[in-house]
């Protein structure tokens, strides 16, 4: 069974930085791309950024672009998250993802990624 566990969210000030990460357990986890998606009260979860499973292939949504930086080890099983420039609008819980089919990269989609950590949250004050 696939175990995501999500650190290092809390509480910053606006053109702050937070770094997440997020320990992978019971995968295979070089065999898989890993992403990072968001979520806000009443609003549906929303891609943030994924990293391919082998060389490092990533993958960003536009309004992050140039502020965050994913990154993973494949040899301690961990996925990060380097958040730069933060902005009140970053405000979120943030969640790890692994994607359901291995050998694969580049989906936005969270209906393509199977196993979720519990989320962390991230506050940014203006």
């Amino acid at each position: 069974q696939v175990r995501l566990v999500e650190s290092g969210g809390g509480l910053a000030q606006a053109g702050g930085s937070l770094r997440l990460s997020c320990k992978a357990s019971g995968t295979t986890f070089s065999l898989f791309e890993m992403g990072w998606f968001r979520q806000t009260p009443g609003k549906e979860r929303e891609f943030v950024a994924s990293i391919s499973w082998n060389i490092g292939i990533t993958y960003y949504t536009d309004s992050v672009k140039g502020r965050f930086t994913i990154s993973r080890d494949n040899d301690k099983n961990m996925v990060y998250l380097q958040m730069n420039s933060l902005k009140p609008e970053d405000t979120a819980v943030y969640y790890c993802a692994q994607r359901l089919v291995s050998l694969f990269h580049g989906s936005r989609s969270v209906n393509d990624f199977g196993s979720w950590g519990q989320g962390t949250q991230v506050t940014v004050s203006s």
